[in-house]
């Protein structure tokens, strides 16, 4: 087939223009090399041989050069977002072979896998070498500091109770090598000791076993040079208290992992202290001080009164209370027998109780200053008012008597100063038992009081309470209330009438009246004042004056319950001190069990004989403690007390 080429063919150089913006000139065909065909393929063409090919050989041809065009798809594939594109470049970064990369990052991950297995690996063959004792030591050490305990002082800071580093013993049976030669060596050091329970605990398979806590520095040299395995020591925290039995029955105790079980340091673990150590918060010794009301020289002077009287009248136990009157505070507290907090094991003895917060008594006489101020108060009687003590008082099979009958008509100063048992149960024959329930209810007598310390006694109250027992109760038989309880409620009587729950926390004025209570009115506490002051002057508390402190008080006799029955053999007395009577400041108790008569006494054992010198024994050392300036030639209860009574009416 032949081919014939047109004259009106373009030429290829303007074919080649619809493609290419430049023309290309080409050397003659028959010297082109074209790039796809080698040169030395065919021979060259002879014109003459194929003569169409010569006549076309005259005319110049022009060589376009072959364009390749890249193939396309059917559908054009979608540009690659650049987040793709930024990903990739990011994990394998550019330009970089993706193969080495994947083998390196293998080798990488195979390397932090072998790091990690060889700190395990150590972790555990030192676990193996060291056995417990680190173990032992850091638990122990943990709850040696967990157990950390704030310190607690006086009002005027003095030290109460600190805490002290002392080391402890204990062994590690697993580590022992002859269990024999360290039961002996450790009982040649420490005698007290029991050898068969401590083989057995050295014997056993446990990890850690406690063998003394608290043992003496010399103790800790002597067991150290043993040098034996399997023994060491922790530094534990021990309770201290420096003043040794002044405080105790304040101060309460702790067990032997430094834990509060008694008075204050219970109420501290109470109050915040167990849950620091429960929230791990409480590993140091930067814990705030707790500051008590009490004051350590008034405690002091208030205990040595007490030991003496205790000495003197041959008692079974004695007590005292001193009161900020208007805070509520308890300055001082001492129940003797006590104990020492450093030897916490003596408070097991049931003789030494606080008797002033977990013991209940009968308190006698000291409760007519309820009863007289009870009819005052509600208008039932005034400082005028007789009643009638002709005779004793017959009530079915009892007869009420006084101990030393008038045999006639008292007034209500005399029924306070003579304290009779007769005038106060017509007093509260004339109130009613309603009444006489009620105030007694208001004055916080008929129910359990609630102090920092947890140790507290529920009164005993009677189940039907009849006119009988209003009778008995008027001169304080037949109702037993705490002792610190009878001291609130004649505080109230005599700060002007707000009864204000006592505390062992400093506390201000202020804080006092927003929990204070008003329970009886202002000029009723002003004459209960002039009847306590009157009774040191010329009545039954003439031994409790003490020149320049215008001492007021009321004296109380109980005979006690035994067997179920009231012995005339064995009494309570107690005396209830106000001091100064015009302006008070303090209230104090003094209370003794079981007193016995003594020469000096010539015979008697009623509370004028012994609980009143002993509360002017202690007032003459305290008051100057207290801030309470000596003001001498004071006029009598009629001109300074009764008198401003008037006036103020």
């Amino acid at each position: 087939m032949t081919t014939t080429i047109e004259a009106d063919t373009p030429p290829l150089a303007e074919a080649a223009d619809t493609h290419s913006p430049e023309a290309v000139e080409s050397p003659p065909l028959e010297t082109a090399a074209h790039p796809l065909v080698p040169e030395d393929t065919d021979p060259p063409i002879e014109p003459a041989a194929y003569p169409l090919v010569a006549e076309a050989a005259d005319v110049p041809v022009v060589a376009a050069p072959i364009v390749t065009a890249p193939a396309k798809s059917a559908s054009a594939a979608p540009a690659e977002p650049w987040r793709r594109r930024a990903l990739r470049a990011i994990l394998y970064g550019s330009k970089v072979d993706r193969s080495v990369k994947a083998r390196a990052r293998v080798g990488l991950a195979i390397l932090a896998f072998a790091v990690v297995y060889l700190i395990i690996a150590a972790r555990l063959i030192g676990f193996g070498i060291v056995s417990e004792s680190r173990n032992a030591h850091r638990v122990g050490g943990g709850d040696a500091i967990a157990t950390a305990r704030p310190d607690i002082l006086d009002r005027n800071g003095e030290m109460l109770a600190t805490d002290v580093r002392v080391p402890s013993l204990y062994a590690e049976p697993r580590r022992l090598i002859d269990v024999d030669e360290a039961v002996e060596l450790l009982t040649a050091d420490l005698p007290g000791l029991d050898a068969s329970e401590l083989r057995e605990r050295l014997s056993s398979k446990r990890g850690f076993v406690w063998l003394k806590r608290d043992i003496a520095p010399e103790q800790q040299r002597a067991i150290y040079r043993q040098g034996l395995p399997g023994i060491g020591f922790l530094p534990e925290n021990k309770r201290d208290y420096p003043s040794g039995n002044e405080a105790s029955h304040i101060l309460g105790h702790v067990n032997i992992d430094n834990q509060g079980i008694a008075g204050m340091e219970k109420w501290v673990d109470g109050h915040g202290l167990a849950a620091l150590h429960m929230a791990g918060l409480a590993t140091d010794r930067l814990q705030n001080p707790v500051e008590l009301s009490v004051d350590l020289r008034v405690q002091h002077a208030l205990r040595d009164e007490l030991l003496a009287a205790r000495t003197k009248f041959q008692t079974i136990a004695a007590a005292g209370v001193v009161l900020d009157v208007h805070t509520g505070e308890i300055v001082a507290m001492v129940s003797v027998p006590d104990y020492d907090p450093n030897n916490p094991h003596e408070a097991l003895d049931a003789t030494r109780i606080n008797r002033l917060t977990t013991g209940v008594f009968e308190m006698g006489s000291t409760f007519k200053a309820f009863t007289v101020a009870m009819a005052l108060d509600n208008g039932k009687a005034t400082l005028r008012s007789s009643f009638d003590a002709h005779n004793p008082l017959h009530y079915g099979k009892f007869d009420i008597h006084d101990f030393e009958p008038m045999q006639r008509a008292l007034t209500v100063p005399e029924i306070f100063t003579y304290s009779s048992n007769i005038g106060a149960a017509r007093i509260a024959m004339a109130v009613g038992i309603e009444g006489h329930k009620a105030f007694l209810r208001k004055m916080g007598q008929l129910d359990r009081l609630r102090t920092e310390l947890p140790e507290s006694a529920e009164p005993i109250v009677p189940k039907r309470w009849g006119e009988l027992n209003t009778i008995t109760i008027a001169f304080g038989h037949g109702l037993s209330v705490a002792p610190l309880q009878a001291v609130m409620g004649v505080a109230a009587l005599v700060n002007g009438g707000v009864l204000i729950p006592p505390t062992f926390l400093k506390r201000s004025e202020a804080e006092a009246a927003a929990l204070g209570k008003r329970v009886i009115k202002p000029e009723t506490s002003e004459a209960m004042r002039y009847l306590m002051r009157l009774n040191v002057e010329k009545g039954t508390a003439a031994k409790a004056e003490v020149p320049g402190y215008y001492i007021g008080g009321k004296t109380g006799t109980a005979d006690k319950v035994v067997f179920g029955r009231y012995s005339k053999a064995k009494v309570l007395t107690d005396f209830m001190a106000v001091l100064p009577a015009d302006k008070p400041r303090y209230l104090l108790l003094i209370m003794l069990d079981e007193p016995h008569p003594t020469p000096e006494t010539h015979g008697f054992k009623t509370s004028g004989w012994n609980a009143v010198p002993t509360g002017a024994a202690v007032i003459k050392r305290i008051a100057p403690l207290l801030g309470i300036e000596p003001r001498m030639d004071l006029p009598t209860a009629d001109r300074l007390i009764l008198a401003s009574i008037k006036e103020s009416r």
